[in-house]
């Protein structure tokens, strides 16, 4: 199924207000979505027969710093059968970064979600496990973020060099 297929039956399903935008250029076409629909677009892409995207690849966490004050979340789909691709995008507020998980749709969504947590700090509601999966539990701040602060010691040992 080609890009402009997929978001036709998104938006003729989920309604053209709750597609933020859409993006056909470039190696990898990309969908924006509304952060309130973004479980049930996932559901959907996985439930209905012909669309059929059955494997998370990954979530791409990205901050956009504070001048934008937004955060960015990418989800790299496929579907093994039909061998169609889809990029999912969902713009969050950085001083408060948070969505819904899908690891209830896609259970790679568990890992990839921690690691967002662990690394951006971004929170993912109703998370079976939503805890660090990178660094130490009590680890200080989230390194990919753009306003990161590397603490001078860590538990004694001096992580600057």
């Amino acid at each position: 199924m080609q890009f402009k297929e997929i978001v036709s039956q998104l938006k003729s399903n989920f309604g053209e207000s709750n597609i933020v935008s859409t993006h056909e250029a470039g190696l990898m076409p990309f969908v924006i979505v509304k952060i309130e629909i973004l479980k049930d677009i996932s559901a959907y892409l996985l439930k209905t027969e012909e669309l059929y995207f059955d494997l998370l690849e990954c979530i791409t966490g990205i901050d956009n710093g504070t001048e934008a004050n937004t955060m960015e979340l990418v989800y790299n789909l496929y579907s093994i059968p039909y061998n169609h691709k889809l990029c999912l995008k969902v713009i969050l507020n950085r001083e408060k970064p948070e969505t819904e998980t899908v690891s209830t749709v896609w259970r790679s969504a568990d890992w990839h979600e921690r690691e967002a947590f662990d690394l951006l700090g971004i929170n993912f509601t109703n998370h079976p496990d939503l805890r660090r999966i990178l660094l130490p539990s009590d680890w200080e701040g989230h390194p990919l973020r753009k306003d990161y602060d590397l603490q001078e010691t860590y538990h004694d040992i001096k992580t600057r060099y």
